[in-house]
């Protein structure tokens, strides 16, 4: 049986060897290994072999096909590449290959949402000024009218690198920076990251960004807030939007509003997007409060001025119809792609 094997391996390679196109290796490969195979006869063979004697020789035929298989391997990796090599040098342009398509990168959704608002705003006149995101508790909290047993201070809200560093909750900060400056008028928006002690889900994060404004200057109203929210929203959302403030409480200003604009699927007559209110609501609002006018150095009787903040997530979650927050961080490339 052991010189029947070899006879069978050695005629094998043989033709392997003589073998100068794919097909005829493929001959090869059906005449040695196929059902009606020389190796294979040896197979259907086996029951003609001594009991005791069927493990060796059981073993002795698989190296066999093990080596015919190798070598039939060998061979056309070796004619594919000759074949390759000759059809290169034929062909000028090998119109057969793939391309390779170069991935250009694109803004993320977040971003531009952030260029679309600091577009208008620049449109306005304002300035586009960047603080620390690792602030102190004096500039997150106390120069912004929020005491110390306020509730926004507990630890389960904010994160705390010691009693006076945190890991700043708004943007605010840097208008109170802006504003010890003393360089007025002041005409500003804070775009930046913020943090807050949030589980994840549909529309909480614990790392976010908001972008707040800060006007202050002679006889800034009321009215003056108003205007500028309602053209906002119109270069936002469209010409149609319209804008509804209802009163409300922040620390910072007073008075204070949350600002609602029209749905701008439905255009105010309700829809499932709106929840059937025709209403949608997109930042918080007010006059800056006098007393942190004077703990940033500025007269509240000859200045004043308002404040406003929205979360740029909220204004991508709207502007683009994206129902999941975590859309936005997963880097999921199906998602982003659409941007």
């Amino acid at each position: 049986m052991k010189d029947r094997l070899q006879a069978i391996l050695d005629e094998a390679t043989q033709n392997i060897q003589d073998s100068d196109a794919l097909d005829k290796l493929n001959d090869v490969r059906v005449s040695f290994l196929g059902k009606k195979g020389k190796l294979t006869s040896v197979l259907k063979g086996m029951k003609d072999v001594a009991a005791e004697d069927r493990p060796k020789v059981g073993q002795m035929v698989n190296e066999t096909r093990e080596k015919i298989e190798q070598y039939l391997e060998e061979t056309k990796v070796r004619l594919e590449r000759a074949i390759r090599e000759h059809q290169m040098k034929e062909e000028v342009i090998d119109v057969t290959l793939p391309a390779k398509r170069a991935r250009v990168g694109h803004r993320h959704p977040n971003t531009i949402a952030l260029e679309e608002v600091e577009r208008i705003f620049i449109g306005m006149g304002y300035e586009v000024v960047e603080g620390p995101e690792v602030e102190y508790d004096m500039y997150n909290f106390e120069k912004l009218n929020i005491p110390a047993n306020h509730p926004a201070k507990d630890e389960q809200d904010t994160f705390y690198i010691n009693k006076d560093i945190v890991l700043r909750t708004q943007t605010s900060p840097v208008q109170a920076r802006v504003m010890e400056e003393g360089k007025l008028p002041i005409r500003m928006i804070a775009p930046g990251r913020v943090f807050r002690s949030d589980e994840v889900d549909a529309t909480h994060s614990p790392s976010f960004h908001q972008i707040e404004g800060l006007v202050v200057d002679r006889n800034i109203t009321f009215a003056d807030l108003k205007g500028t929210l309602e053209e906002f929203a119109k270069e936002l959302f469209g010409e149609e939007t319209r804008t509804k403030f209802r009163p409300h409480h922040f620390p910072f200003t007073e008075p204070s509003a949350e600002v609602d604009v029209t749905c701008f699927k439905c255009g105010g007559s309700g829809c499932r997007f709106c929840k059937g209110s025709g209403w949608i609501e997109i930042l918080g609002c007010g006059m800056v409060h006098p007393h942190v006018l004077e703990m940033c150095g500025i007269d509240p009787d000859e200045y004043t001025g308002f404040a406003f903040g929205v979360g740029l997530e909220r204004i991508a979650l709207l502007k683009y119809e994206i129902d999941d927050m975590r859309l936005l961080y997963e880097n999921d490339d199906r998602f982003l792609k659409q941007f």
